[in-house]
């Protein structure tokens, strides 16, 4: 299959990362063969894997030094666990030492593993503080959204904290997942089998016309390379800088605005008619035709 047709989001996690960064480059850290699965799981004689359902480590991107993790949403549906998310606390922890020109999450994750209760929690609170650590230090975080769970839970709230997002259409992004909003409140509240709704709501679209992506990119592994290095080159000539009080102010007050204008919204649709003038096509727009006119509104 030529490179440009691999899907991001039918790809596994270490399928991904490998067409992301430099070819040879992942070193990896506590790899399966080190077998460091969930002592949880174990103990509820659940399905285990080796690496935990998450890949981390050390990599190149476009020659730059990056530090890489990938959940595989085939796992548990990417949840977060005791060492999962020990994982990853690990290595933006480590970024504080290696200083890499940014640290890539490739987050696919319904949120917390509920097997692990408390441990998980814990786990993603741990995350959360430790990109603002990363962040407050001058090093970049980069959350890359394609994959089939998408980044819900506290793995949502931690692609939000990120500094850059890269979403694709079928990239999903928000709190409560569909099934737990269904669960909660009724199927006349919220249907999570009817899939345009569901992308409506929270897909790639929607989250880029409101400006909680950065980027909307096609299904591709290389569209997201391509993505990711353009931020990094971003970066690397205008380095992050820790944010103020009234940058603080100014995106508060940007929310604020935000919840008002949309107060009354109950579908991506009723969104779009702001953003485009012809919003019944949205749903059929390429992402570069999508992305062009998006520019137009701005």
């Amino acid at each position: 299959m030529n490179g440009l047709q691999i899907s991001y989001f039918e790809a596994s996690a270490r399928k991904r990362l490998s067409g992301l960064i430099d070819a040879g480059s992942l070193v990896e850290f506590c790899p399966p063969e080190m077998r460091r699965s969930s002592p949880h799981l174990a103990l509820l004689d659940a399905p285990l894997a080796f690496d935990d359902g998450v890949v981390v480590g050390r990599a190149a991107l476009a020659g730059h030094k990056v530090l890489v993790a990938a959940q595989e949403g085939r796992f548990n549906g990417g949840a977060v666990g005791e060492v999962h998310g020990a994982k990853i606390r690990g290595l933006l922890d480590r970024a504080l030492l290696d200083r890499p020109a940014a640290v890539l999450l490739l987050v696919d994750s319904g949120g917390v593993r509920l097997h692990e209760a408390n441990a998980g929690l814990i786990a993603i609170s741990e995350i959360m503080r430790a990109v603002l650590r990363v962040q407050a230090a001058g090093i970049p975080v980069f959350a890359l959204v394609g994959g089939s769970c998408g980044a819900f839970g506290g793995m949502g709230i931690v692609t939000r904290l990120c500094a850059e997002v890269i979403m694709s259409e079928q990239g999903r992004l928000g709190l409560s997942g569909p099934e737990v909003i269904e669960t909660v409140k009724g199927v006349d509240e919220f249907d999570s089998r009817d899939r345009a709704l569901v992308w409506r709501v929270t897909g790639g679209k929607l989250r880029r016309a409101l400006g909680e992506a950065t980027l909307l990119v096609d299904d591709t592994i290389p569209a997201f390379r391509t993505a990711a290095t353009d931020l990094l080159d971003r970066y690397l000539a205008h380095p992050l800088q820790p944010g103020d009080l009234a940058a603080l102010l100014a995106a508060q007050n940007e929310l604020t605005a935000r919840s008002q204008r949309f107060a009354a919204a109950r579908d991506g649709r009723e969104i779009w008619q702001t953003c485009f003038a012809d919003a019944s096509r949205v749903s059929e727009m390429t992402v570069a035709e999508f992305n062009a006119r998006l520019g137009e509104t701005a």
